[in-house]
């Protein structure tokens, strides 16, 4: 387990996946900021690839986010779209709600970064997040991450068009600030 100030970033678990399921991916609203593809029910027992961990896809590392008071598990963290090539790739995480605001979220990303960085030799992460997303934007810029656009009216979320702000961090900017977890 990777381990900040407050949460551990660990191997999905099979018992994580119905909770996940039902406090992040069940909720319409909540699921629709998060994903860009339209929300949809599922059906009992179906393989949610968002949740099921693919061992052979190099591409993506999903994690379960928990508390180190305790071990409880409180969202999920990924990162995904790896590219070896050029040693980048993205970042998110998502928390069940009675664990936001509370600063886990700003050390779920500060533990993504150091497995980014330092685990996986990258050179350059990024967050795509709705405009709206004040705790993400606030998480990804506490770790040291720049502003570095915005898409215009380019996330079609529950019946309109949002915009999303592209944020950028690269290794060396990170170890400079030194936000590596405890």
């Amino acid at each position: 387990m990777l381990s900040g100030r407050k949460v551990g970033l660990r191997a999905r678990h099979d018992d994580d996946i119905p909770i996940l399921r039902r406090e992040l991916f069940d909720d319409v609203v909540n699921a629709s900021r998060a994903d860009g593809r339209p929300w949809r029910p599922l059906t009992h027992g179906f393989k949610d690839p968002r949740l099921v961990v693919d061992d052979s896809d190099d591409r993506q590392v999903p994690f379960s986010v928990v508390a180190l008071d305790g071990g409880r598990l409180i969202g999920s963290a990924t990162l995904w779209g790896i590219d070896t090539h050029n040693r980048t790739a993205h970042l998110g995480i998502g928390l069940l709600p009675d664990a936001r605001g509370q600063g886990c979220g700003t050390d779920a990303v500060a533990v993504l970064c150091h497995y980014g960085f330092i685990v996986r030799g990258l050179h350059r992460l990024q967050i795509d997040t709705l405009a709206d997303n004040t705790p993400m934007l606030r998480s990804a810029e506490r770790n040291g991450f720049v502003r570095e656009g915005v898409l215009r009216s380019s996330a079609w979320v529950m019946g309109e068009f949002l915009d999303e702000v592209i944020l950028g961090l690269l290794a060396d900017d990170w170890r400079q600030g030194s936000r590596t977890p405890d």
